[in-house]
């Protein structure tokens, strides 16, 4: 007999965050007590043992399964992956190293469970890191990246790198899709004529692994996304009609 599915589908995408796995899923539980929810994990090609670490979660955790990417794939493909696998209506995603708490995903999805008459077509609401836990140069050029990114993409978003979003997976399968969405998620909301807003999260040290991106790679791989973002939006043609 077939589960019933759950309302919220938390994908986190992870590589090499065996210390901080554990703890995360746990508070994602207290977190969303009460409510009908699952969690998946997409392993994005660790080789820190953290494969093994999740299987000894999911043997005690039945909300829990996980997905393993024998190469790494990256950050949006390994969403993409478990958004694809995800069953709730509602999906919210965090990153795997710990930075972003659990115990902020309720004020993402407020806003969907207030069900405002006013606000029918809500896509996404992004979280907005606030006293960020980084080193000065990254939040410095995060900054930079999302001044420049807002200027030509005018998506009303001041920290679009945050991993705390919460988003309907019909919205989601609205988007086109390319390598690093994730950073671009409301413009591309936005776009597909769905509501944006936006929550401010905390933040906190990084408890595992470490940053997949330098400030210079960073930038690198940013700027052709950011140029291919905003020809999409230039090019996006009529609105679509649900």
């Amino acid at each position: 007999m077939m589960q019933q599915s759950p309302d919220i589908s938390v994908v986190i995408p992870a590589k090499d965050e065996i210390v901080a796995i554990g703890p995360l899923v746990e508070g994602i539980q207290k977190a969303l007590k009460g409510r009908s929810f699952e969690v998946i994990v997409v392993d994005d090609g660790s080789t820190d043992g953290m494969a093994v670490k999740l299987d000894e979660l999911c043997a005690r955790l039945p909300w829990l399964q996980t997905l393993r990417n024998d190469v790494s794939v990256g950050q949006s493909a390994a969403i993409r992956r478990g958004v694809r696998a995800a069953r709730g209506a509602l999906i919210v995603t965090l990153d795997g190293d710990g930075q972003n708490p659990p115990d902020q995903i309720p004020l993402l999805i407020a806003p969907f469970e207030r069900n405002d008459p006013a606000s029918p077509a809500l896509g996404l609401v992004q979280g907005q890191r606030v006293k960020r836990q980084d080193t000065f140069a990254k939040r410095y050029a995060s900054r930079f990246a999302n001044g420049l990114r807002g200027a030509l993409l005018k998506d009303r978003v001041r920290d679009s790198g945050c991993g705390l979003k919460a988003f309907r997976r019909a919205a989601y399968n609205d988007l086109p899709w390319f390598d690093h969405i994730h950073r671009f998620m409301a413009a591309m909301m936005l776009r597909e004529g769905w509501d944006v807003k936006t929550v401010d999260v905390t933040h906190c040290e990084r408890n595992g692994g470490q940053s997949k991106y330098n400030n210079l790679r960073r930038g690198l791989v940013g700027i052709p996304d950011l140029l291919g973002a905003a020809w999409l939006i230039h090019r996006k043609g009529p609105p679509r009609y649900r």
